[in-house]
């Protein structure tokens, strides 16, 4: 073979490479693979070291954000939704890339502009569940549903998702998305919304607020029990399912509100964010930065201990502690990285390894203001 025809070769088989690599989706999620898969996917990653997260805004208060600088677009084929409707809409209103796969420093930026999240708050929900439902290497998630694995010869039997994955980020009991168990956890559930509203209607005139947030809440704990043999309730979902039952009530709400008004969300503008994704006309954030506000009293009206049912039958439900609780959320923390962590990766090497501890870091450091003890792997 002459020189021509090597370097011919060579253009071609590095154009291909190239072209593979672009296929292959930089997003997908590396936990719980097995660590030759790992490295059968890596020459097909586009490795990168994580920067710090982005700090608090320049700007924290009251702020138009439904303006013409982020129109509300329509899904286009590929864009990615998933289970947490605040990402949902600020990607749909272009806060994060429109097609719904994104890098963290992304994520925390755009919470923080379009909902005026705190700045910790913010950096310890995404890294929570970039370690658990992202691809570390390329500092890459999708916000949630499935994704074709292609490029790979032969192609994996599975498909890849993002934050929609069950039993990391997303779980059990949300308000309006069905359990895993039932086919579909990310979709809006038209009758889980209509319960939404009965309940505000019942115990919120009509709004839905944090006294209705703590019934409404502790009832699609029960439901869960009683009609879902594999219910889960445990570790980092104990913490998540009362936080985001809190959200609507302060991030949802058009920060201009006063007095009795505040924290109290119409169901106008509830289905405009958990079905349509998109911010109600007008709206403008918190005009100061949110963090969980109400979660002990979520808690205290209804406590109810983490655990899970048998996984055979319903109605099983056994308290299971061993990653933590609400009560001490330094605990879950701890569950988090000695257990869950070491399980989705038991044998990182090299960039994955360097990411993860990276990744790490800057969860614990969301946590500086609840005096935990540090975790190493």
């Amino acid at each position: 073979m002459n020189l021509l025809t090597l370097v011919q070769a060579a253009v071609v088989s590095v154009t291909l490479f190239s072209q593979e690599s672009l296929a292959f989706p930089q997003h997908v999620p590396l936990a719980g693979l097995a660590e030759h898969e790992v490295q059968s996917m890596t020459p097909m990653l586009k490795a990168v070291i994580p920067p710090s997260p982005p700090g608090p805004l320049k700007f924290d208060g009251l702020k138009l954000v439904d303006d013409s600088k982020h129109p509300w677009m329509p899904l286009k084929r590929g864009d990615l939704r998933g289970p947490c409707p605040g990402l949902n809409t600020l990607a749909s209103h272009g806060y994060l890339p429109r097609n719904g796969v994104a890098t963290p420093s992304q994520i925390i930026t755009a919470v923080q502009e379009g909902f005026n999240m705190e700045n910790k708050l913010a950096q310890l929900t995404t890294y929570f569940a970039m370690i658990g439902d992202g691809n570390l290497i390329t500092d890459l998630v999708s916000i949630g549903a499935k994704t074709p694995l292609t490029g790979m010869d032969p192609p994996p039997p599975a498909i890849v998702g993002g934050m929609h994955n069950h039993g990391t980020f997303e779980g059990d009991a949300s308000l309006i998305r069905g359990d895993a168990f039932f086919g579909d956890n990310h979709s809006f559930n038209q009758t889980l919304f209509d319960q939404f509203k009965e309940f505000s209607q019942k115990y919120g005139n009509g709004f839905y607020n944090l006294t209705v947030a703590a019934e409404l809440r502790f009832h699609r704990i029960q439901q869960g029990v009683a009609t879902n043999p594999q219910f889960s309730f445990f570790g980092l979902r104990h913490l998540t399912a009362y936080a985001e039952a809190t959200f609507p009530a302060s991030l949802f709400v058009d920060g201009r509100k006063q007095g009795r008004d505040v924290g109290q969300l119409d169901m106008k503008s509830a289905e405009s964010f958990f079905k349509d994704m998109r911010f109600p006309k007008g709206f403008h954030r918190s005009s100061s930065p949110v963090v969980i506000a109400g979660l002990g009293d979520l808690f205290a009206a209804h406590p109810f201990m983490p655990g899970k049912n048998n996984g055979t039958h319903v109605d099983s439900f056994v308290v299971d502690d061993s990653l933590g609780s609400l009560l001490d959320v330094c605990s879950i923390y701890t569950g988090f990285v000695s257990s869950t962590v070491r399980t989705l990766y038991p044998n990182p090497t090299g960039v994955l390894r360097r990411n993860l501890e990276l990744n790490l870091q800057f969860l614990f450091e969301g946590l500086s203001n609840f005096g935990c003890n540090q975790i190493f792997l």
